[in-house]
């Protein structure tokens, strides 16, 4: 185990080091310089090789004694297309005129703000950064905010995924590492993980048909499962933050789920006895040469459904995961956010280990009991398949597909001689009996068969909010341009399972509702994650959905408000609040 750990640890070190020469510092990227003349102020932003800005993330304010932006007032070098944006290449040199500041306000003393966001042309995008000068003419003293002053002016302003990324690069190593360990442990309870569940239960049990599973055993196991797992979201982790291009997301094509479907339909058959699941014969004779040859065989096999279950089961963003992964891509620090990753992942992993330490306390001796164990984790298994189509199927597909899976579990359950069995065979029926009956009639929804009997589906429709929907980067800049009001725009995928509570639950509130009544609502279906999708992610610094990018009704972007991850309907509207 020290020498996987050891591997894990160099792999990571070596993979940031070659890549740390690529990529230039935030410091090193962009260089502003303040100075004062008789006349006016001048800012001097020196550009870093290959680095480029977007024209229209360029602003300049005066903030006190009042926010007043004066961009279109200044004289700034025309800017140039570049690939779907308006960016500057050269080094910039901007005159603010005393004049032009006090025909705003006429006092002694201002501060000035200009705001900035740029990417590398080797594909590394950083975060949206900000300069500030602090002018008086009563003494003829000027000065640069300290950086403790702009730390704490910051820290007001950031949103969460930021300030997670932002204690990355000021925190103490040993506590960053305990608090992305305590994310972990919170995330461990949302649905994301929910599917890991059925999935390492049903290795523990597949595992304990020919041998007596011990506490230790099932431990070790679930160990494995939660190590191969917390290894693949730190090095999806870390290619995201680094090249901008999530793994996770880009496995959740329809292909690649249909085929793991298959796979987990295949467990379930394997669990029936129709064939037995092996290592191919070359690799099981090498592995048997050993005296733990066939100890070996099973490890392996728990590592890869560990390692794939994280890419392919649990492709969540939280803002934990956001934040470690706007450190990494702004810094190049890919061995601090790997460790915030990895520990992260493990902590999500904690839930795990107890079910495996507990399965391999109660689970019952080989036998009878363990064959009707294995089919009904079989069943679950189809159940996994089923959940994973649903990202890729018509939602009335599903519903029939979950329809047919309860009749033909309580079809099974009535051939067992036993009360519980013929109790759980009813209950499996009559759901299924509804959810055929939901389905003639029109319902989608597994969870609400029979809403377009109750009319409770006119009721939902009345009141459901109006997203529009927004294709690339033009079509979001004509809509904020033409709403009279706050905008928001949804990030929103079909395999997304927290982009769904937000649906159900978050979006569904009456306060939620009452107050997005005030705002024009857009959304971004990046399900197929193509070239346009890419861009607008880019352009927001978004890792994955769900996220939620809010506009004030003067057309400029409110990254405080900023949300990543699913939020209840109380964080919500807390978030909202501060500036809406």
């Amino acid at each position: 185990m020290k020498k996987l750990l050891l591997l894990i640890c160099t792999f990571i070190y070596s993979f940031s080091a070659g890549l740390n020469q690529e990529f230039l510092e935030p410091n090193e990227a962009f260089k502003p310089t303040f100075t004062k003349n008789e006349t006016s102020i001048n800012l001097k932003l020196d550009l870093g090789r290959d680095i480029y800005l977007y024209d229209d993330k360029l602003k300049v304010f005066i903030v006190k004694p009042e926010k007043i932006e004066i961009t279109k007032e200044i004289n700034i070098p025309k800017a140039v297309a570049y690939e779907e944006f308006i960016v500057q290449f050269n080094n910039l040199d901007l005159t603010i005129p005393f004049s032009l500041l006090k025909s705003k306000v006429d006092l002694n003393e201002y501060e000035i703000e200009v705001k900035f966001q740029g990417c590398s042309k080797l594909g590394l995008c950083y975060a949206p950064m900000s300069e500030k000068y602090l002018l008086t003419f009563d003494n003829n003293i000027s000065k640069i905010q300290t950086k403790e002053e702009e730390q704490k002016v910051e820290t007001t302003t950031l949103n969460e995924t930021d300030s997670i990324a932002n204690s990355l690069k000021n925190g103490n190593l040993l506590l960053v590492l305990a608090t992305f360990f305590g994310f972990g442990l919170l995330l461990s309870l949302t649905p994301c993980v929910f599917p890991m569940i059925p999935i390492l239960s049903s290795i523990i049990v597949g595992a304990s048909k020919s041998e007596v599973m011990s506490a230790k055993k099932g431990f070790f196991l679930s160990f494995i499962y939660v190590l191969s797992m917390s290894v693949a979201y730190t090095i999806a982790g870390i290619v995201a933050g680094i090249f901008g291009a999530n793994l996770q997301v880009a496995l959740q094509n329809p292909y690649v789920l249909v085929v793991f479907a298959l796979i987990f339909v295949a467990l379930a058959f394997s669990m029936f006895g129709y064939f037995e699941i092996k290592l191919p014969q070359s690799i099981q004779t090498k592995l048997n040469k050993t005296t733990d040859g066939k100890e070996k065989q099973g490890i392996i096999g728990v590592a890869i459904m560990g390692f794939l279950s994280a890419l392919i089961v649990g492709p969540c963003v939280a803002p934990p995961l956001a934040g470690a992964l706007v450190y990494i891509g702004q810094t190049g620090d890919a061995v601090l956010g790997g460790m915030a990753l990895f520990v992260m992942s493990l902590g999500m992993g904690v839930p795990l280990l107890l079910i495996g330490l507990g399965a391999g306390r109660f689970m019952p001796k080989p036998g009878g009991w363990m064959e009707n164990i294995t089919k009904i984790f079989g069943i679950i298994m189809l159940g996994v398949a089923i959940w994973l189509l649903d990202r890729v199927l018509s939602p009335s597909i599903i519903m029939s597909l979950w329809a047919l899976l309860f009749l033909a579990t309580a079809i099974y359950l009535k051939t067992q001689s036993n009360m519980f069995a013929e109790l759980a065979s009813s209950i499996l029926f009559i759901l299924g009996v509804v959810l055929l009956v939901g389905l003639i009639s029109g319902s989608t929804n597994p969870l609400k068969p029979l809403e377009k009997l109750t009319g409770s589906a006119n009721i939902i429709k009345e009141d459901k909010l109006v997203f529009h929907k927004i294709k690339n980067i033009s079509e979001l800049e004509f809509a904020i341009k033409n709403s009279n009001k706050p905008v928001m725009l949804d990030f929103w995928a079909s395999w997304c399972v927290s982009c769904k509570e937000l649906e159900e639950i978050t979006f569904k509130d009456k306060e939620v509702m009452k107050k997005l009544q005030n705002f024009t609502l857009l959304t971004a279906d990046i399900t197929k994650n193509n070239d346009e999708d890419k861009a607008l992610q880019k352009m927001f610094g978004v890792v994955g959905p769900p996220a939620l990018i809010f506009w004030d009704k003067d057309k400029k972007e409110v990254n405080s408000s900023k949300i990543v991850g699913y939020k209840n309907p109380k964080e919500f509207l807390e978030i909202l609040n501060k500036n809406f």
